[in-house]
């Protein structure tokens, strides 16, 4: 497993990149200026921001205000105000409110919005994922673009260089988890940060008419520099077992999307005793999650959380501290929360699960708070240990240590697949199995 890393930020594509002389001699790329200066303002009185001003609106009413700019005024204003992209980002309006904001749009605004933001447009939930998929592979590629040009400058310094090289690795890890030639499955790019150790989210099948929706979120040292492709894998290889599994049980016709979800910092050895990466999991998540139910509150999925190790106390976080609700929670390797028990989660019917590998040392510990393996917390057990499956009577793979819970062919990933599809009762492990045949009909 790789250590978290340390890089730097990086502008839109509007923006040229920079170095600067600070604490004597160490250089950054965090400063970017502006490439040209503003735009005047349009002459006569006009409703809405001046689109050259700098201004402090924020949240609904700055979406709100964009609206009412023409689509040229809207390419200056979001040039013109960098910090209310990020303030908005930060700080992001209700997923619905997003969601009427960008249906209300005409196709220039949108494309004039998409043209001068695209990291806007790529991690603002709400906005339907075919539009974020377009904007982040545009950012991505532009922000490659940028380092290179920056590499490839005579007079770049050595350290802005090494800081460079060291971005492009991350980048190039997307890229490669989004271009797998051999995948079952549609790739999408649902979110993308560039700055730091980077946050991405990359969705294998159609999570606009996907029936069962599933994210994998990932605990320390998974980082997009190191595990974007391993991730990307383990969320291809339980996408497969859950379309086999349908398959198998005579529903050939639903479909599934299953999200390599790295959209937090995960802690490495200097701050995983702390919360409070947690605590910027929970938010990302729950927001991610909030989104996905305002673009299908006509049809909602059924949506499964697979969480580990550090990752499950994001989530655990995430499902006590937010009004939505999801289908189901798988949870291996975990440190705890302060949630006490299931009833406190917001999971129908209670329906959370609870994985423990021989050797790892992380489940029972509750570092963060209760342990969700306890008895007194409620979840249901499910086996990791590997054996012969009892339907199709394969043999299964078992899980030794923290670091084994993904890998394809073990009965973990048979069960996350089977409780991500609603079919709880046919977990190993559980202490009331049901009785099925190969064919899918139970005895």
């Amino acid at each position: 497993m790789g250590s978290a890393t340390e890089a730097f930020s990086l502008p839109s594509p509007a923006y040229s990149v920079v170095s600067t002389s600070v604490n004597g001699g160490n250089y950054s790329l965090t400063s970017p200026i502006r490439l040209g200066t503003p735009q005047a303002s349009v002459p006569g009185p006009f409703i809405g921001p001046d689109p050259g001003a700098s201004v402090q609106l924020r949240g609904t009413r700055l979406l709100q205000e964009l609206t009412l700019l023409s689509a040229p005024q809207v390419t200056e204003f979001l040039h013109a105000n960098p910090a209310a992209v990020d303030s908005l980002l930060a700080q992001p309006p209700a997923a619905q409110e997003v969601t009427m904001w960008w249906g209300a749009m005409g196709d220039e605004h949108r494309d004039a919005v998409m043209a001068a933001s695209p990291q806007l447009v790529g991690n603002l939930e709400g906005i339907p994922y075919q539009f974020r998929d377009e904007a982040n592979r545009a950012f991505l590629t532009a922000t490659i673009n940028d380092l290179n040009a920056v590499i490839a400058q005579p007079d770049t310094g050595r350290t802005v260089v090494d800081l460079a090289q060291r971005q492009l690795v991350m980048l190039d890890s997307i890229s490669t988890a989004l271009n797998v030639e051999d995948t079952a499955a549609p790739r999408t790019l649902l979110s993308l940060d560039v700055t730091g150790q980077g946050r991405a989210a990359i969705i294998l099948g159609d999570l606009r008419e996907a029936d069962y929706v599933t994210y994998l979120v990932p605990g320390m040292f998974f980082t997009i520099e190191n595990q974007m492709s391993d991730w990307s894998k383990a969320a291809s290889d339980l996408y497969t077992e859950q379309l086999q599994w349908l398959d198998r049980l005579g529903e050939r016709d639903s479909s599934v999307a299953t999200i390599a979800w790295i959209g937090y910092p995960t802690p490495n050895l200097t701050n995983v005793g702390g919360i409070g990466n947690a605590e910027i999991g929970r938010d990302t998540l729950a927001r991610s999650i909030e989104g996905l139910q305002a673009l299908r509150s006509a049809d909602e999925p059924y949506v499964s959380v697979i969480a580990h190790s550090y990752g499950s106390t994001a989530a655990l976080l995430a499902l006590a501290e937010y009004d939505f609700q999801i289908d189901a929670l798988a949870l291996v390797g975990s440190p705890g929360s302060p949630a006490r028990s299931v009833d406190e989660l917001n999971v129908r019917d209670k329906n959370v699960w609870v994985g423990e590998a021989p050797w790892d040392p992380i489940p029972n510990s509750a570092y963060f708070g209760s342990d969700p393996g306890a008895a007194s917390y409620g979840a249901k057990s499910m086996s990791v240990s590997g054996g012969t499956d009892p339907i199709t009577h394969t043999a299964l793979l078992g899980s030794t240590g923290h670091n084994e819970y993904f890998t394809a062919g073990t009965e973990s990933m048979r069960n996350f697949a089977l409780i991500s599809i609603g079919r709880g009762d046919l977990v190993t492990g559980n202490s009331t199995p049901a009785v099925v045949s190969a064919s899918g009909a139970r005895k």
